[in-house]
């Protein structure tokens, strides 16, 4: 039974007012508040060593790897550390900005993509990189220089050197390269330049050598991480395509590997000989390839003899693993704590970057490293970053996991939520930009918006003008007053080339691709046969037609249009494209379960030798982690109902129940909520109110029946007794906001307290902590049962 009265203590004699958790009693105000959080210290790379001083202790490094030539153990394990860094992605998804600057020089929170890869290198305890580069090389190495990674002396202990190529298009091509140059004289790290990473190196190069001295032919070992795509998309929040892996849970050895799975059937085809010759091995679907590798010399002489590898995954590994001949394997070293991924597509450039601003990637973050001529980053609250020379109106607003680069000025009522602005931007009054990238010298006059898209360098956007979600602005475009940038637009100076490869990946390396003769021009919408918006206008007014306002080329979608642009883009899934997916999965699950019953296998089949450990993440805690991260996404900006959304898919792929979401949500806003208490060094009760306030409508969505709101208070339990003791002493004061908030019935609190009756006096800890509030609960049913009665009577 429910009533509408509210809970007081037996003190007050007045009538019963609502309960406020946040009038706090005297003796929790005068509570010390938090220490605040020390300032990170910056990080003490190495020292370089004198040019003489190098030059001697490699000679004496090399004279110690002549006197054991003999041993090639010992010959291995003395070789100093050396890594072949791409700095080519050799791929197409970042276009049109790669026709003018390489992918590895795109500025990820204001720093060059490569400076964080070198600089995990150098922390690694690697010895001498190898930066191979092909499109834009001579950019490459202007800026090796300028940053202080090259040159004479150099700047780093850390050799860094250098190898141009202008023939090679694929990774491939690079390797053969290498091959070529005789430069690589043991194991080897092999990455591209556009990957993050915090891991060290020393227990998976402990590995790899171990094998090899057991196995010559173990000849890569691969870095991989837990990452469950989306079961609506088949991705990882980084954009990627699933991948299916078979992997001997013994050895680690890596037996199979699709990045491109059958996902409309959910099909894996896997050798009878792999099945024969490994009586368990373990099918995952959950694993993230992080594209680091530990590789012996013969990956490059493996390259050398088969011209046809070209692509690193596609071609050698999957060569590799059908190779029953020579016989070389490929192994696995699995990272849990550490952080590593490959900014592959413009996805993962946001959610790498929301990483980076959040810490997950520490070290690597702005307040501690400085690269080049970047400067200092000093850490605020709520994950806010400001260099020193920024000039902000007392009436701007810059929300959470925002960073603002040096010489910006941001103007009188803006409002700037999740997202990095460069160094030397103009943004002028009432200007909204969420969930944006906003790159250096970039102007954007009065009443813009910018949603979750990329400006890039010396975009000037005149007042008015509305950029819309996923859109691409390239350097130097003009976009005209008032005029709007429509969803999804990659926009450029340069056109589109019309001599792509479109059966591989491949860079297109000419750095003058693109570039026409003739300059942009403006058309009607009577010739538009592509949705260009182009104007040479100086002034870029918009037209009453509305197809001028932007100078630059619109490139077009490709075969498959807008339709699958969202799929890697920054902009959030659309809410209609997540219940389409979420409305074909649930059919799928439909027409599958009767299938399931007509292809079980046969007692024949189950009584096999051979068993299959098909790993699936039926584990809660792994679903609550996920959960916990998809509400750490909303944070950022989701909206509420696509939250459910994603939610609810993961119940769907768990096959978990309403009342575990409710558990796991819960969960998730009180963790977030003492994130946020212990950054700002607010009072927990009060941040917590805050976040039950804000979220109250999403734990409702997963508490319809009195069972469901039961899990919210086991919950707590749980989390007040272990995971977040802080909550201990306040489990009392949250439990009637619960009530108050219509988040758990009279009915839920009630049955909680009488089947604690009878158990151990450990259980019952908060049920008498919440004595005086139950007592009360009780009070009021009884005192609603009398009323009741008389009413009947009468």
């Amino acid at each position: 039974m429910t009533h509408s009265a509210h809970y007081k203590p037996e003190k007050a004699q007045a009538p019963k007012p609502r309960y406020d958790p946040l009038r706090l009693p005297a003796a929790i105000l005068a509570e010390p508040r938090r220490r605040r959080r020390r300032e990170r210290p910056k990080l003490n790379l190495p020292q370089p060593l004198p040019a003489a001083a190098a030059a001697a202790a490699m000679s004496q490094k090399k004279s110690r790897g002549g006197a054991a030539a003999g041993d090639d153990a010992d010959e291995l394990s003395r070789s100093p550390l050396q890594a072949v860094l791409l700095a080519d992605s050799f791929t197409l998804k970042f276009r049109p900005i790669t026709l003018e600057r390489p992918k590895v020089l795109l500025p990820l929170v204001n720093v060059p993509m490569i400076d964080y890869t070198l600089s995990w290198l150098e922390t690694s305890g690697v010895e001498e990189v190898f930066v191979f580069c092909s499109a834009h090389a001579q950019q490459v190495k202007e800026h090796l220089e300028e940053a202080g990674w090259t040159g004479k002396p150099a700047a780093r202990e850390m050799a860094v050197t250098a190898v141009e190529s202008h023939d090679a298009i694929s990774a491939g091509d690079a390797l053969r390269v290498m091959y070529g140059r005789g430069v690589i004289n043991g194991d080897f790290v092999l990455i591209s330049g556009d990957t993050i990473s915090n891991m060290s190196l020393k227990d998976a190069l402990q590995e790899h050598k171990d094998r090899r001295k057991k196995d010559p032919l173990a000849v890569m070992t691969m870095i991989i991480k837990h990452s469950k795509p989306s079961i609506l998309t088949h991705q990882t929040r980084l954009g990627n395509d699933e991948i299916v892996m078979a992997i001997a849970p013994e050895t680690k050895e890596l037996l199979y590997y699709e990045d491109k799975a059958d996902n409309s059937h959910l099909c894996v085809t896997i050798d009878k000989d792999i099945l024969a010759n490994n009586p368990t091995l373990q099918l995952h679907n959950n694993m993230e390839d992080c594209y680091i590798d530990i590789c012996s010399p013969e990956v490059l002489s493996l390259f050398t003899d088969n011209f046809d590898y070209q692509h690193l995954r596609r071609h050698f590994v999957k060569g590799l693993l059908v190779d029953d001949i020579m016989g070389y394997k490929i192994y696995t070293h699995e990272i849990r704590s550490s952080y590593a991924a490959r900014i592959d597509n413009f996805r993962s450039y946001d959610a790498v970057s929301k990483d980076i601003i959040q810490r997950r990637t520490y070290p690597m973050v702005p307040d501690v490293l400085s690269f080049g001529n970047c400067h200092e980053m000093k850490l605020h609250r709520q994950g806010i970053y400001k260099a020193s020379d920024v000039t902000l109106s007392h009436s701007a607003q810059i929300g959470a996991n925002s960073v603002i680069g040096n010489a910006t000025s941001i103007g009188e009522q803006c409002k700037i939520s999740n997202s990095v602005i460069g160094e030397g931007c103009s943004i002028g009054k009432n200007v909204l930009i969420h969930g944006s990238y906003i790159w250096d010298n970039v102007i954007i006059e009065d009443g813009c918006k910018v949603s979750n898209s990329l400006v890039c360098d010396d975009v000037h956007l005149k007042a008015g003008a509305i950029v819309e979600p996923g859109c691409i602005l390239s350097f130097k475009i003009k976009v005209g007053k008032n005029v709007v940038v429509p969803a999804y637009s990659k926009v450029s100076l340069l056109n589109k080339p019309s001599n792509e490869d479109s059966d591989e990946e491949l860079e297109y390396a000419d750095t003058n691709s693109g570039i026409t003769d003739s300059p942009p021009f403006s058309i009607s919408k009577s010739n538009a046969d592509h949705p260009t918006i182009i104007c040479e206008d100086d002034d870029l007014g918009a037209s009453e037609t509305g197809t001028s306002g932007v100078l630059g080329y619109i490139w077009a979608s490709g075969d498959t249009g807008i339709q699958d642009e969202w799929r890697q883009s920054i902009a959030p899934i659309p809410k209609e494209k997540l219940q389409e997916l979420q409305h074909a999965v649930s059919f799928d699950d439909d027409e599958g379960s009767e299938e399931d019953l007509n292809n079980r296998p046969s007692e024949a089949d189950r009584d096999n030798d051979s068993e299959i450990s098909v790993v699936e993440d039926d584990d809660y805690t792994k679903f609550e982690k996920e959960v916990e991260e998809t509400f750490q996404r909303a944070l950022d900006g989701v909206h509420q109902d696509n939250l459910i959304l994603e939610i609810n898919a993961l119940r769907l792929s768990y096959s978990l129940q309403h009342a575990d979401c409710a558990g796991a949500v819960f969960y998730s806003i009180m963790r977030g909520a003492l994130v946020a208490a212990q950054s700002t060094n607010d009072n927990l009760l009060k941040t917590t109110a805050d976040a039950l306030a804000k979220w109250k409508d999403l734990l409702r969505n997963y508490t319809k029946t009195v069972d469901e709101e039961m899990e919210i208070l086991l919950k707590f339990e749980e989390m007040c007794q272990d995971i977040t003791k802080e909550f201990s002493p306040l489990f009392s004061k949250i439990l009637p906001y619960l009530y108050d908030k219509d988040v758990v019935s009279e009915d839920a609190i009630l049955r909680w307290a009488e089947e604690k009756e009878n158990a151990d006096e450990s259980d019952k800890v908060f049920v008498k902590q919440s004595d005086a509030f139950i007592k009360w609960l009780k009070e009021a049913e009884e005192e609603e049962d009398e009323e009741d009665e008389d009413e009947e009577e009468e």
